[in-house]
């Protein structure tokens, strides 16, 4: 039978419910038998002695709190009997570490199939880029977009158009009593007979994945900082090995002028060589420049439909680590899972990204530990206690972390919370520390100063070169990204049966005992070299959830 309990680590003073248990339920574990005056749901931790006010809870090996009251044996943790607390951490309590790679025999020689840059690096996906320098331009880019996407194939099915317009038919007809009565539409995913994904115009360019249009409310007014960090910000997002070529709009008078891009641009990769179209619409009239774009983005379009996929090793990817609608299952099921995903892609000589810097808050001295060096581990340090009192500055501290969805479904405090989190990040040593927009160049995992917010993590992870992205939830999030294909996986299996179109692999036989976390990962790792080689889509793809939040310093979590 499934265990209905699970110790993570053998320090803990918690145990984690895997599933609901009723008020008066026995458990026995360890050789202990403990008796629950209370009911615990499932993914929520009662403590295994215990505990008065100010002493200690643990899990996963870390203090992740402080009692604030009487807490007893075999009574759940709560937001009323414990609050945030964490280890303090610092270069002089570095400790030496040492990693043994997992066996990655099965997978040495394997390849998938991308698109090969002239950096060197290669793309899972062959997008073309519209982006605006400034919020002014937004609206003409949704104009592009509507033009390209509906024209050339891209665009996404008109379901909910061809619903308006059947309700507005039989309200003209004076049959609004209809409209009152009618049954829920059918969704079209579940009909076997249609193909859901199916355009509705055949697409001309079959090596152009996508045409990808940004809009943004950055560019001008704001401080100089938020500008120059855009402008670092859209550089990555061209320079991505994703991204094949793109078109720029500019109004003209804005602080983030189009010379400033192309500048960081080739700072950020001196081997440039993409096509980049930049169009000022002061120079003349809306019509004029619109035009243009249109002719010269087609023109690049037929250009780099001449990109073909190619045989790419497995170092070749950057995969980004996210989790975001986390749960209590999070941290012991998906997140472990993707951690060893992590280590199999560093042993095989890749690249990982663990972001997040928020939800790294507890484990902090851990990871200080397994960096390769004291100056990255001093980085490291520098932009935690950095943003750590910006965050504090504003009225939200990092204890402030957990969302009300978070604490619902048992993660209690941040340290808890990250504690989890950080498995995403699996056992490696942490090869580099970068801030935000910094792109990702050296093999093996990386640390990457973003918020924890899903969108805004995303969009730093993809604006450092990530080419996939795996992200973990338990509540259910549709979190996408226009040049990365985000991966969705749930923590539970509950999850994915719930929301099946926006969950793409589960990770809940782990917590069913009908996996191993291992077993889990490598059947991740295969369904990743599909996807990075075309052959499949994620869910947000499908969807065109192509989300894109710049991260304004200090202001969010």
């Amino acid at each position: 039978m499934p265990a209905r309990v699970l110790k993570v680590h053998p320090a803990d003073n918690v145990i984690v419910a895997l599933r609901d248990l009723p008020a008066g339920e026995q458990i026995a574990f360890d050789d202990q038998t403990y008796t629950l005056p209370h009911p615990v749901g499932a993914k929520h931790k009662f403590v295994t002695e215990e505990r008065q006010p100010g002493d200690p809870i643990t899990m996963y090996g870390v203090l992740v709190g402080k009692a604030t009251r009487p807490i007893h044996t075999g009574e759940p943790i709560t937001t009323f009997n414990l609050k945030h607390d964490a280890d303090r951490y610092g270069l002089d309590r570095k400790q030496s570490y040492s990693w043994q790679p997992p066996d990655v025999a099965r997978w040495q020689g394997r390849t998938f199939m991308g698109y090969h840059r002239a950096d060197g690096r290669v793309g899972t996906r062959n997008y073309w880029l519209v982006i605006p320098l400034v919020f002014c331009e937004n609206r003409n880019i949704l104009i592009l977009k509507d033009a390209f996407e509906r024209e050339l194939g891209y665009a996404q099915p008109e379901m909910y158009r061809e619903q308006v317009r059947e309700l507005l038919h039989l309200y003209q007809a004076g049959e609004l009593d209809k409209v009152k009565k009618m049954q829920p539409f059918v969704d079209p995913s579940q009909l076997h007979t249609l193909n859901y994904n199916q355009p509705v115009v055949a697409r001309p360019f079959a090596n152009v994945d996508g045409i990808k249009f940004i809009t943004h409310e950055m560019g001008c007014g704001g401080t100089r900082q938020d500008s120059a960090a855009l402008c670092s910000l859209l550089a990555g997002f061209i320079n991505n090995p994703n991204v094949a070529g793109a078109t720029v709009l500019s109004l003209g008078c804005q602080h983030l002028q189009g010379s400033m891009l192309e500048k960081e641009i080739r700072r950020q990769s001196p081997k440039f060589d993409k096509p980049v179209l930049i169009y000022e619409q002061q120079a003349g009239t809306e019509f004029a420049m619109l035009s243009q774009a249109v002719k010269e983005t087609f023109l690049g379009l037929v250009q780099v439909n001449r990109q073909e996929r190619r045989p790419a090793p497995l170092s070749q990817l950057t995969v980004g680590l996210k989790c975001g609608g986390s749960d209590g299952f999070s941290g012991i099921s998906a997140n472990p899972a993707i951690g060893h995903l992590s280590d199999l892609i560093v042993g095989l000589g890749g690249k990982t990204v663990l972001a997040e810097f928020p939800e790294l808050n507890g484990v902090e001295q851990e990871l200080i530990n397994r960096t390769t060096d004291e100056a990255k581990a001093q980085k490291f340090i520098d932009l935690m206690q950095t943003y750590s009192a910006q965050a504090e500055a504003v009225g939200s501290g990092f204890d402030m972390n957990p969302s009300p969805g978070n604490i619902k479904d048992g993660l209690i405090t941040d340290a808890i919370k990250s504690a989890g989190a950080a498995k995403k990040g699996g056992t490696a040593p942490v090869a580099d520390v970068l801030d935000y927009t910094e792109p990702v160049q050296t093999p093996g995992l990386n640390l990457l100063c973003t918020p924890g917010n899903d969108v805004e993590a995303t969009t730093g992870m993809a604006g450092s070169g990530a080419n996939v992205i795996l992200f973990t939830t338990g509540l259910g999030t549709p979190t996408g990204n226009p040049v990365c294909p985000v991966v969705k996986i749930s923590t539970n299996t509950a999850l994915k049966t719930r929301m099946p179109d926006v969950i793409d692999f589960d990770s809940g036989p782990i917590i069913d005992g009908q996996q191993s976390i291992d077993e889990n990962a490598e059947a991740l790792l295969e369904y990743v070299i599909q996807l990075a080689s075309g052959e499949i889509t994620t869910k947000a793809e499908q969807l065109g959830q192509d989300d894109f939040i710049p991260w304004k310093r200090g202001v969010s979590l």
